[in-house]
């Protein structure tokens, strides 16, 4: 070989070894920042984090085991893609004073090309804070702390990573645009209060896939301004069910749009896939939802479009909902209701639902009282295929 190519192979090399660093990212570990196991990582990882977002294509690393991690805000921008890598457990305060009013535990804000990843969890601690909340008493109440919030994060990845006993929702998406959520469990006991899986506001192109998610609330929840979402393979219970809504309450809400969930399984949950707007509402809109081929296990209340929705009677009933709701559809619906009535479709009488269709549904009722039934107010459905049970037999 020449001295010539013998340099330009050493140039080749050096510069093979330069970009597969590149790639590999520089690495940020909180032990290096001297946080260690069974003790507060709080500072470290602030400090683990600031160094890693000035750093193109770095990595924040939690290695295995189980650090206390008081209340803390991950800010953007970064200088490029960064990742959050936690692999062993990190343990919320107790104590909801500790949170000095914060409604979060950990915060990711205004951050572009994260990933949240290494199979690690985020224990809520929740347990001593649950009786604390009083929002089924009170119509305006004081919210506990989220374990997980997303504020304006686009372009990015949550994955492998498990969130339980959150002290309210587990995870809140808020503001964030092309964020995938995949492989992620949720847990908390069935009696946890307001202890939502996923909540989504105000966000888009936001897509879920194959989450399991077990809480005392809906396993997943969509708010006013949300659009282009998707729940794939969602397997949920115990909990409240996959909801849009609840909308109306406030002034001012944005419309939502673009909603679908796609396969997946409910088992023994209040309620199967729901539409839910308050009574007395302020005006506003929900359209373009698709709910197809799911599997309901022992579910009450499995296809469910909710307008006059009043939890623990909070509400005035004096007007209807003023949320319209338009193009919806239920199909390939399939399993047990544990309750009598297994498809509700309650529209508001102000402003009617429309271009509803209710196609395939196969929901099988063994309980007293006979065979499953079917209300339809306030809306006349497409009807397609199979009925099991025969649609709107029964009208209120």
């Amino acid at each position: 070989m020449s001295i010539k190519l013998l340099s330009l192979s050493i140039v080749a090399i050096c510069l093979l070894l330069l970009l597969a660093s590149t790639s590999a990212g520089q690495v940020f570990d909180v032990k290096s920042y001297g946080g260690q196991p069974n003790a507060d990582i709080t500072q470290a990882l602030t400090k683990a984090w600031k160094a890693a977002c000035a750093v193109a294509g770095s990595k924040v690393v939690i290695s295995a085991g189980t650090y206390k991690l008081g209340v803390v805000t991950l800010l953007g921008p970064c200088k490029g893609a960064i990742e959050f890598n936690l692999q062993g457990t990190l343990q919320a305060p107790s104590n909801v004073a500790s949170f000095n009013g914060k409604d979060f535990w950990v915060s990711f804000q205004r951050i572009d090309s994260l990933t949240v990843s290494g199979g690690g969890v985020f224990d809520g601690k929740g347990q001593m804070a649950w009786p604390k909340n009083n929002c089924a008493e009170k119509y305006s109440c004081k919210t506990l702390p989220i374990n997980i919030r997303f504020d304006f994060v686009t372009n990015s990845i949550v994955r492998d990573i498990k969130s339980k006993d959150s002290k309210f929702f587990h995870i809140n998406v808020m503001g964030c645009k092309n964020l995938q959520i995949q492989h992620v469990t949720i847990t908390a006991p069935g009696d946890s209060p307001n202890t939502d899986g996923i909540h989504i506001g105000r966000s888009s192109k936001i897509t879920i896939t194959n989450a399991n998610i077990g809480t005392g609330d809906d396993c997943i929840s969509i708010g006013d301004g949300t659009q282009d979402v998707t729940a794939n393979q969602v397997t949920c219970g115990p909990g409240h069910g996959i909801s849009v809504g609840s909308l109306g309450r406030y002034q001012n809400e944005q419309p939502v749009s673009g909603i679908r969930v796609i396969g997946g399984t409910l088992s023994s949950t209040k309620n199967g896939v729901r539409i839910k707007t308050w009574p007395s509402s302020h005006p506003g809109s929900a359209s373009d939802m698709h709910f197809e081929n799911i599997i309901m296990n022992n579910v009450a209340n499995p296809i469910l479009i909710d307008q006059g929705y009043c939890p623990n009677n909070q509400c005035s009933n004096k007007s209807p909902s003023k949320v319209k709701i338009s193009n919806v559809s239920f199909k390939n619906i399939r399993g047990t209701s544990s309750t009598k009535e297994a498809v509700k479709l309650i529209c508001s009488s102000s402003v009617p639902c429309q271009q509803v269709v209710v196609a395939d549904i196969d929901l099988v009722y063994k309980g007293a009282g006979g065979s499953a039934t079917s209300t339809c107010v306030n809306v006349k459905p497409t009807i397609l295929g199979k009925q099991n049970p025969p649609a709107c037999t029964s009208k209120q």
